[in-house]
């Protein structure tokens, strides 16, 4: 039971993932492989407070949800303004700087070693200290993103970044201005993945470069595109696929080694054939352009 929770609880993290990407890529048509930076800045600003400075929980992870958000504006605004494949270089970059940074920025992130020790969450002086616990505040978490993704999906916000994304010149013509509707979109895009890992930072107890890399920014935006674009439901489908069904493997008793050998291929063949068969994904509308 403590493990199916437990794969429920890794389930809820990249759903918030998913979801916050989707606000970015879905809606506004940014493609971005930045989201695990953003999802690490959120986890290290939260380890670093309360496992170095002593910080609250709670003061640390909105600090490191809003520094996450911030991060994401100043990524935005001189990349923004790029488009397709060279937007995407230039988010994978920003991804393998910030990965590099925790690596040899050994003085502040212990480097390779990553920090240990986070103390778990808390909510009125009561430490979360078990799965069960821990689960409401995530479930809660994950509720106020989803309502956040309902929200700006409805509102006239919305509604431009979808012209946004479906014809960027046409929206500058009647007088908008696409960059700054999509500078903002990242940065609430950017505050979610935040909010992501600062939970995942307290859940584990233990953060290092190597959970925020490139494979973890690939992974999140396959979530994406299976679950489809603009769908918030997909976007949670999507998570439940690559993050659960792929656990099957461990009871086939197959080496750990072949076994993640194995899942990696799952997810290429799984991503050829919906893109095959269904470019819009499981429950989206549109497809990737």
């Amino acid at each position: 039971m403590s493990y199916l929770l437990h794969i429920i609880i890794l389930v809820g993290f990249f759903s918030i993932l998913s979801v916050s990407l989707n606000i970015a890529c879905g809606y506004a048509g940014i493609l971005s492989l930045a989201h695990a930076a953003f999802y690490g800045i959120g986890a290290y600003a939260v380890g670093l407070l309360t496992a170095k400075a002593g910080v609250p929980f709670w003061p640390a992870f909105l600090l490191g949800s809003i520094i996450s958000c911030l991060f994401g504006l100043l990524v935005a605004i001189p990349t923004l303004r790029l488009k397709g494949d060279y937007l995407l270089i230039a988010t994978l970059g920003f991804g393998e700087i910030f990965r590099n940074s925790l690596i040899n920025w050994d003085a502040l992130t212990e480097g390779p070693r990553g920090i240990t020790a986070i103390p778990p969450a808390t909510l009125f002086g009561f430490r979360l200290a078990t799965d069960q616990s821990f689960f409401l505040l995530l479930f809660a978490c994950i509720v106020l993103c989803v309502g956040t993704s309902y929200l700006l999906k409805s509102s006239p916000f919305g509604q431009v970044l979808f012209a946004i994304a479906e014809d960027e010149d046409g929206v500058t013509a009647l007088g908008r201005n696409p960059v700054r509707f999509k500078v903002l979109t990242m940065g609430i895009s950017a505050f979610w993945a935040g909010v992501a890992g600062g939970l995942y930072a307290v859940y584990v107890g233990y953060i290092s470069p190597n959970i925020f890399s490139i494979n973890e920014s690939i992974l999140i935006f396959t979530m994406v595109l299976l679950g489809g674009l603009r769908s918030i439901r997909g976007s949670i489908l999507g998570a439940f696929v690559l993050i659960a069904l792929p656990e099957i493997m461990r009871f086939v008793g197959l080496p750990n080694n072949i076994a993640a050998v194995v899942r990696q291929m799952i997810y290429g063949a799984l991503l050829v054939l919906i893109m095959y068969f269904r470019p819009q994904g499981f429950l989206g509308t549109i497809r990737l352009r």
